[in-house]
């Protein structure tokens, strides 16, 4: 079993950048591709960005591509999402999630198997 858990969320201003962190526990996460997701009130959760098993390569939701980059860091089991150039609409839960990798991109949150409870984010105008 994966356990994730997410944490670096806050209030920020547009412009502003933030990191987020998903550590896991409970067995090495090299072999999982791991990804964001996102939720804002009233909407459905949808895919933010996922970096492949053993840094594969990485893939982004349009409306974030150039300003987030997602990282991992395989020997402190640790997933990282690098926010700039922030706005009022990436204001949401962000949720870390996993999967038994393949090496291909999957956005579709259904074939995430763990997820983490969420962080928020919060930016005002």
């Amino acid at each position: 079993q994966l356990h994730l858990v997410e944490s670096g969320g806050g209030l920020v201003q547009a412009g502003d950048s933030l990191r987020l962190s998903c550590a896991a526990s409970g067995r090495t996460f090299i072999p999982y591709t791991m990804a964001w997701f996102r939720q804002a009130p009233g909407k459905e959760r949808e895919f933010v960005a996922t970096i492949l098993r053993g840094d594969e390569g990485t893939y982004y939701a349009d409306c974030v591509r150039g300003r987030f980059t997602v990282t991992r860091d395989n020997a402190k089991n640790t997933q990282y999402l690098h926010m700039t150039g922030l706005k009022p609409e990436d204001s949401a839960v962000y949720y870390c999630a996993a999967r038994f990798g393949t090496g291909v991109v999957v956005t579709t949150r259904t074939q995430y198997n763990y997820w983490g409870q969420g962080t928020q984010v919060t930016v005002s105008s």
